[in-house]
């Protein structure tokens, strides 16, 4: 069974910064591309970053280039999301997935970004 178990969110002020971690398990975690997601009240969830599998090539959103950094660690199906300048605009419900989006959701952490 699929599952992705989010954590790390938190409120902090702008301007400061948050790492995000995503536990994955029930399938082969190194053999695919992971994305976070991010969902603010009353929106779509969007994607926020993608890496891939193996070479680690990764892709942002326009919003948060040059501000988040997403990582993966294969050996303890991992992948990680570090934020840095964080702006209220930020605030959301994070969540990670494969770039399709195509398995169960797991709860989420939620980011709030407030001073």
């Amino acid at each position: 069974q699929v599952q992705f178990v989010e954590s790390g969110g938190g409120m902090v002020q702008p301007g400061g910064s948050l790492r995000l971690s995503c536990s994955a398990s029930g399938f082969t975690f190194s053999s695919v591309p992971m994305s976070w997601y991010r969902q603010a009240p009353g929106k779509e969830r969007d994607l926020v970053a993608t890496i891939t599998s193996a070479s680690g090539i990764t892709n942002y959103r326009d919003s948060v280039k040059g501000r988040f950094i997403i990582s993966r660690d294969n050996r303890k199906n991992t992948v990680y999301l570090q934020m840095n300048s964080l702006k209220p605009e930020d605030t959301a419900v994070y969540y990670c997935n494969n770039p399709w989006g195509s398995v169960p959701w797991g709860q989420g952490t939620q980011v709030t970004i407030s001073s």
